[in-house]
């Protein structure tokens, strides 16, 4: 069963008092938990089992015809999947214990608090949650690829690294915890959410934001929205992201640059589930999915006490980090000709063929700037190009610049290692052509670039060398 489909199991509340079933039905449907099943017979909860599924059961331990600890021992031997959670006001910590032996998730002691009982209950779903999952990410783990193709359309591939993260995707996509998506600029943080999205087959739309310089004021604003006169100019009601959301997704984009007073609110509303419009003193109920992504180091940044430790793991129930281009280089040719046939459309242009001499070029040429700035070089290498085939020259003028930001990095940041006995400098410039030969698969124009020289004083050096 799909983990939403869980989620909106109803809640089964059994005791013989009526007073107590109605209290408790309150406090859960108030706390957004609208399908709460009561039942004061004892007697009628195996056959109401039998026929209709729930997520969760609250028992009480005394009650006629059936005893409590008699109906866990039934329910956990016929329905093992459900959450059993035991209420009594006998405080006796031998039936505790033989009530948590037979299988139940929790258990109470009458009368029972508010957030007391949410927080078993919740608990409960949460567990349920976690079986499903695991038993969902060992299936998909035993498979090469991911059981759904169709929903990861948009995202160009072929390694095996992102087929990994693909059938992740997969196992935890309809989860209710929150997703942290993390790696460089560039790498497809959104496009991995739209996925998320598509895949957890979610009733609302995926709503976006990036929150990258919002304040706290503009922050809660633009999540929570505001009630009338919560602020000068504020002469109408603004409904906030959060709600616009109703029962999809909500993409946080750039959360490793939020205030903490931000990131406090951020926390509540992961573990509450509630919110408060700036002006208003009456909490809102979210029922959307959280999703983050950000290219810091999220966790170097909680280690340092610039972003809270408890958001930090709360995020991280369900963590991508998509790898680097330069990580996925056997993605390069799909990606070109992906962007080239885009490009070509885009300006009204017959797709150029490509050169293979280009894929061994962007082989050895790192894109700090990942997919994204991959697809600028190639429109910009259609934009240039004149004849039927791609030209080079947009993406050499882009490997030189990086090339110059990279030895001056080189020459100030590393300390080279040299053996005991220094090599000569034949022995050095022979091995300098040997390995740029070995990234260039051979090719003696791209190998001349790699070590910043033409192609006819490479030409000498390999005649000088034979």
């Amino acid at each position: 069963m799909p983990y939403q489909s869980i989620s909106s199991l109803p809640v089964l509340l059994v005791d013989d008092e009526p007073q107590l079933l109605h209290s408790a039905s309150l406090v859960l449907r108030a706390s957004g938990i609208t399908h709460v099943i009561m039942l004061d017979d004892s007697r009628a909860v195996l056959p109401l089992l039998a026929q209709q599924a729930v997520g969760v059961v609250i028992l009480d331990l005394t009650m006629p015809y059936i005893t409590g600890q008699e109906l866990l021992n039934q329910i956990a031997a016929e329905h093992p999947e459900i959450a059993v959670i035991m209420m009594t006001a006998t405080n006796d910590l031998q039936v505790a214990v033989q009530c948590m032996q037979a299988g139940a998730c929790d258990y109470l002691l009458k009368p029972v608090d508010k957030a007391g009982l949410l927080t078993a209950v919740r608990r409960a779903f949460d567990n349920r949650v976690l079986q499903a999952e695991l038993l969902s990410l060992k299936d998909r783990l035993l498979t090469n690829k991911p059981h759904e193709p169709q929903a990861f359309n948009q995202i160009v591939t072929q390694s095996p690294a992102m087929y990994a993260i693909f059938r992740y995707i997969e196992a935890v996509a309809s989860s209710p915890q929150p997703v942290l998506i993390t790696g460089e600029t560039g790498t497809g943080k959104e496009l991995i959410a739209h996925a998320i999205h598509q895949q957890s087959k979610r009733p609302g739309e995926l709503v976006a934001v990036n929150v990258a310089g919002l304040d706290d004021q503009m922050f809660s604003d633009t999540l929570f929205g505001h009630a009338k006169g919560a602020f000068t100019g504020a002469d109408r009601v603004r409904e906030g992201l959060v709600s616009n959301a109703g029962e999809g997704t909500l993409f946080l984009d750039e959360i490793g640059d939020l205030t903490l007073a931000s990131q406090v609110k951020l926390l509540r509303l992961l573990q509450d589930g509630t919110y408060y419009p700036l002006g208003s003193d009456r909490p809102r109920q979210n029922r959307a999915r959280i999703v983050v992504a950000t290219h810091c180091d999220v966790k170097h940044s909680a280690d340092n006490g610039t972003f809270r430790k408890d958001l930090y793991f709360r995020l991280r129930t369900h963590h991508i980090q998509l790898p680097a281009l330069r990580e996925r280089v056997e993605d390069l040719p799909f990606l070109v000709q992906y962007f080239v046939a885009k490009a070509a459309d885009v300006l009204h242009k017959t797709t150029p063929t490509i050169p293979p001499a280009l894929f061994q070029w962007l082989k050895n040429y790192p894109f700090p700037g990942n997919i994204r700035e991959l697809e600028g070089m190639v429109f910009d290498a259609v934009t240039r190009c004149q004849g039927t085939v791609l030209p080079l020259q947009s993406f050499k003028e882009a490997s030189v610049d990086a090339g110059l930001t990279q030895e001056e990095e080189y020459l100030t940041d590393t300390q080279l290692n040299f053996p005991e006995r220094l090599p000569t400098l034949k022995e050095s410039e022979d091995a300098l052509i040997a390995e740029a030969l070995r990234r260039a698969d051979g090719n003696q124009g791209v190998a001349a670039g790699l070590l910043g020289i033409s192609r006819q004083a490479l030409n000498k050096r390999l005649l000088r060398r034979e």
